[in-house]
């Protein structure tokens, strides 16, 4: 079951966090990976990690915000079964703590970036007659967050991006659904707290983890897990969807 041998992927953001986890369990299903990567040296070591484990993945250098060169990747990549678009970053900060610099560098990756990699794979997928995207939204989306005025607007648009190519494309054998997760740990939420909370990290980490109901973060190889079943044939009657992984956050927070 799941298997995704001779399915060629491509896997925006891929070098760390979850986008990694995501590569590496798809490689070992058998699947070609394709990781597009601002960080070419981490997209290298994810690569490194897939092939001296027996996969094979290939590392390209790409701002997903520029569509001529994801364009030029994808040409080069040729057959596109999957794509996930995981690649996003993140601004903490209410309405009047967001500059419009702020506001266009969120919209130009989370969201362009995926319209991007969407404008570009969808006529690839329809040329061979099936296709399968799966996208990185977030509880975000759904749920008000405090202080994550613009990442919270770039989540909500990558959820009706989903709905609208799912729909538009249901009649071309192109499945789209989306993915929600809560918290995960990952290497930038270390990175978050050593920045703004040098001294007090383990408190913070402690209370970022409880803001689950669950009462931890996922864990990047969980949302993987997720990502591999709506990827795979298994989920052939699944589109359309959001799925929250949230350790009971969006339901259970009263």
């Amino acid at each position: 079951m799941f298997s995704l041998k001779n399915k060629s992927v491509v896997i925006t953001g891929g070098g760390s966090g979850i986008g990694k986890a995501i590569s590496i369990l798809f490689a070992q299903q058998g699947a070609m990976v394709n990781i597009l990567e601002l960080n070419q040296n981490a997209a290298e070591e994810t690569v490194n990690q897939i092939i001296n484990n027996g996969g094979t993945a290939k590392a390209y250098a790409c701002n997903i915000a520029t569509q001529s060169k994801v364009l030029e990747i994808f040409q080069e990549i040729g057959k596109v079964d999957i794509l996930v678009n995981n690649a996003g970053i993140a601004h903490i900060g209410n309405l009047e703590a967001t500059s419009e610099e702020d506001f266009d560098r969120i919209f130009e990756v989370n969201v362009k970036g995926i319209y991007n990699c969407l404008f570009v794979a969808v006529p690839i997928m329809k040329s061979k007659g099936s296709g399968v995207i799966l996208n990185m939204a977030s509880v975000a989306a759904t749920v008000g967050i405090k202080d994550r005025f613009a990442y919270s607007m770039s989540k909500g648009a990558v959820l009706t991006m989903t709905l609208s190519v799912a729909k538009d494309y249901i009649n071309d054998n192109i499945r789209c659904n989306c993915i929600s997760p809560a918290r995960v740990h990952t290497p930038f939420v270390d990175g978050f707290l050593e920045k703004n909370y040098p001294n007090h990290k383990t408190e913070m980490f402690e209370k970022l983890s409880a803001s689950q109901p669950i009462g931890r973060m996922g864990k990047p190889e969980e949302i993987a897990h997720l990502a591999l079943y709506l990827c795979s044939d298994e989920a052939g009657f699944v589109t359309g969807c959001d799925y929250p992984i949230d350790g009971g956050f969006i339901r259970l927070n009263n």
